[in-house]
């Protein structure tokens, strides 16, 4: 949840500041509005999305990882894993690609992926 959280307070001040420029580009005399809807808009998306993400679990076993809605990715099709601010981007050989969100130690999880494929090549 501190993940989550911080992705969020991330994404909060470039979505204020973001606000802020627009308004002032467009010559607004109230550019300080920019920065209430950026907060607020983020705010409202992480209380929406709470819940559904924070349920999400993946599952390493011996020969795949499984993921929520059916997704699933065999060890040996895994060509590329890589840190995508705060989570962990899986990329199969057919091209197809997962989102692991909001971990707090991105590289530990691609150290345990990276385990486990080793074990199952071995």
């Amino acid at each position: 949840m501190t993940t989550y959280i911080r992705a969020h307070a991330v994404m909060s001040a470039i979505a204020m500041a973001a606000g802020m420029a627009i308004l002032w580009l467009l010559g607004n005399p109230h550019v300080w509005t920019g920065a209430i809807g950026g907060l607020a808009a983020v705010a409202l998306r992480g209380w929406y999305l709470a819940d559904e993400v924070m349920d999400e679990v993946w599952t390493l076993t011996s020969s795949s990882l499984t993921g929520p809605y059916e997704r699933k990715a065999r060890l040996e099709e895994i060509v590329k894993l890589r840190i995508i601010a705060g989570s962990v981007q899986i990329i199969t050989r057919e091209g197809n690609k997962h989102l692991i969100k909001y971990q707090p130690d991105p590289r530990a999880v691609i150290d345990r992926i990276n385990a486990a494929r080793q074990k199952q090549a071995a």
